[in-house]
């Protein structure tokens, strides 16, 4: 019996696809220090049990499907808070993590055939649902030596058929670290009005920019307000990857109407999930985010400055998120990723990287790229900054 050909065009995640390797290396004993995956390792905090202890109701029922309403009044409580940006309780639709939030929003847009443009590298699991709506991705390159900023306007809208619905940034930027600037958010806006194009604005990372950067939400720029489609997530900002809480929002009726279609046709978000990411939004102070904010940046600084000092590689300082691009002085990323895996180790530990040839369209620019996460502790970041100087030197010298 066959499946489908849709399914059939979809890849595994880049991310995820040296864990055979990670597996057998695991079984030879070796300890490994996972950079490849942006899982971070900060608590999850209390508050977000504790809302769920205190759920009383007697029949764990389907919720509604727009969301629970004190999660969605949450929600526009934190707009408003830390972005000054006024939503109305139509304009939220709670799902089941970000993924789902991006699912549902190109099903909506999208028809098959139809264009997408990104900045690439860009987060590899997009291409799962291009692959899978048969969206066409139309890429623009960031140069590593500006930090991954945008191009000027003619490369962008190069780039642009009759046939694009949408532009699609993540920022602050995943794999890339990149915040973008005011005026670069006010390009898109005005590339966005004058070609017909929706502004689909990841921000799931929007607490973490570091030193003078701050991450502008696409929300928060004028005259862009029906463009405009964001994906909220508590995944990362609350170290909460597994709950799967998520959130489109957007002030396009018309758009918010048809998504909320496939709200109904899932029924509903996990009543217990959403239970307690509202206790994560209502209960926590301002000074989670600093806190969490403050240890990242140390993170980063630990494996930009690391990095710097190994002989051969190209690497921009991160300004958000907790990514950063590597450029080696090798051909194939992605045999050196395995090769630390299979044939190398320092006292018997190695690292796991994510070789960045799937963060591209344009697979080539990728084939000499990895990507870190600086999620782990920094005396690992450290260990696993020598193993990569060793291994690297030692992969060269062979």
């Amino acid at each position: 019996m066959n499946t489908s050909n849709r399914i059939k065009n979809v890849e595994f995640s880049p991310i995820r696809k040296l864990i055979p390797y990670e597996e057998e290396a695991l079984k030879n004993g070796k300890t490994i220090y996972h950079l490849n995956i942006g899982q971070p390792d900060l608590k999850t905090p209390k508050e977000f049990f504790e809302s769920i202890q205190e759920f009383n109701e007697d029949i764990l029922t389907y919720a509604h499907s727009r969301g629970r309403s004190g999660l969605i009044d949450e929600m526009i409580k934190f707009y408003k808070k830390h972005f000054n940006v006024t939503y109305e309780y139509e304009d939220i639709l709670i799902t089941t993590g970000g993924s789902e939030a991006i699912l549902f929003i190109l099903l909506s847009m999208f028809d098959e055939g139809d264009e997408i443009l990104v900045s690439e590298p860009y987060y590899a699991n997009y291409n799962n649902f291009f692959d899978v709506l048969n969206i066409k991705v139309n890429a623009f390159a960031a140069d590593p030596k500006t930090g991954f900023h945008l191009p000027n306007k003619d490369v962008i809208i190069s780039k642009i058929s009759s046939k694009t619905k949408a532009i699609m940034l993540t920022n602050p930027g995943n794999p890339t670290g990149v915040v973008y600037t005011q005026e670069e958010m006010k390009l898109i806006g005005e590339i966005a009005r004058e070609y017909g194009l929706y502004i689909i604005s990841d921000e799931v990372y929007k607490v973490f920019s570091y030193g003078e950067n701050r991450a502008i939400s696409f929300g928060e720029i004028e005259g862009i307000e029906d463009n405009v489609v964001l994906i909220e997530s508590i995944s990362k900002i609350y170290s909460a990857c597994g709950a799967r809480v998520g959130a489109v929002i957007s002030k396009n009726k018309n758009l918010m109407n048809e998504i909320y279609k496939l709200c109904q046709a899932r029924l509903s978000v996990s009543t217990l999930d959403m239970v307690g990411a509202e206790g994560l939004y209502k209960k926590l102070s301002d000074d989670y985010f600093e806190k969490n904010k403050i240890e990242y940046e140390k993170r980063r600084d630990i494996v930009y400055k690391g990095i710097s000092k190994i002989p051969g590689i190209e690497v921009t300082k991160p300004e958000g998120a907790f990514y950063v691009m590597v450029t080696l002085p090798i051909d194939n990323a992605e045999d050196f990723c395995i090769w630390l895996l299979t044939d190398f180790h320092l006292n018997n530990e190695t690292i796991m990287l994510s070789p960045a040839e799937g963060f591209y369209a344009n697979k080539e620019l990728g084939r000499n790229k990895i990507r870190i996460s600086y999620c782990i502790e920094a005396d690992k970041l450290e260990k696993s900054i020598k193993i990569l100087e060793l291994g690297l030197k030692e992969y060269l010298s062979k």
